[in-house]
């Protein structure tokens, strides 16, 4: 499940690098680098067939990392690359036999199960608007969804991947609040396509702890609400919700 996004994370190193040309404005090039510290609570079903199982899933951490390149050339997109680290674990105890990855688990049996759902959003977007009262954004995401579903009994540990590209909408506003510091924000991506779709959608308040002609430092605290809902990506299938607050960082050179 995490060789695809070791090798997404290895090519996007020598773009991080590029944060060294910080002494460009942005009328020339910016760059926003980030990440997300996400504590979650998860609910839903996943399975290999349309018969998916509920599990009672734990709390838990997720992690997100973005770089983003702005530009000033007309009608060229600007691009951003976002990295989502997202799994979940979770127990249920069958009420009946139940047949996944081609192994049948006996009613009455309990059964671990482990999703993860990581993938990585590539947007192209524009800037309709770009000042300091306010700003928005519109484009579009390719998402590369690459993990894999798991039921785990005693030592035994039956997996089933899958990956696939789920093309959304992408759209993000930022307001400033006059005479503060602080600026609210709202971005959301979402597409549903024949019995698939895919709904992620986070707003949260920013707080400029630096602010001058080198570098900006923002601190963000938000909500996420993420819903992803495959159906029959190499046999996988899931409905799954990630919900909770969020404590953000973001650099802008």
């Amino acid at each position: 499940m995490k060789n695809g996004r070791l090798k997404t994370l290895q090519w996007l190193a020598p773009l991080a690098l590029l944060t060294a040309t910080s002494a460009q404005a942005d009328t020339i090039f910016g760059v926003y680098a980030g990440g997300q510290y996400w504590d979650t609570q998860t609910s839903g079903a996943f399975g290999t067939e349309r018969q998916q199982r509920a599990f009672s899933f734990d709390d838990d951490q997720q992690s997100s990392y973005y770089v983003a390149v702005e530009h000033p050339i007309p009608l060229v997109p600007n691009v951003k690359v976002r990295v989502n680290d997202i799994q979940a674990m979770g127990s249920v105890t069958l009420e009946q036999n139940y047949s996944f990855n081609g192994q049948t688990y006996m009613a009455g049996s309990t059964v671990t199960g482990l999703a993860d759902i990581s993938h990585t959003d590539f947007t192209l977007y524009y800037e309709f608007f770009d000042n300091d009262l306010i700003s928005f954004d519109l484009g579009a995401t390719a998402k590369r969804v690459d993990g894999g579903l798991a039921f785990r009994q005693n030592t035994s540990n039956n997996e089933a991947n899958g990956d696939t590209w789920v093309p959304t909408l992408y759209s993000q506003v930022r307001v400033g609040i006059p005479a503060t510091d602080l600026t609210l924000y709202a971005l959301a991506n979402a597409v549903s396509i024949d019995d698939s779709s895919i709904r992620d959608i986070e707003a949260g308040i920013e707080y400029r702890l630096i602010e001058n002609l080198a570098i900006d430092l923002n601190l963000q605290l938000g909500y996420r609400d993420m819903q992803i809902e495959l159906d029959d990506v190499d046999g996988l299938y899931s409905d799954l919700s990630f919900k909770g607050p969020y404590l953000g960082l973001e650099i802008h050179f």
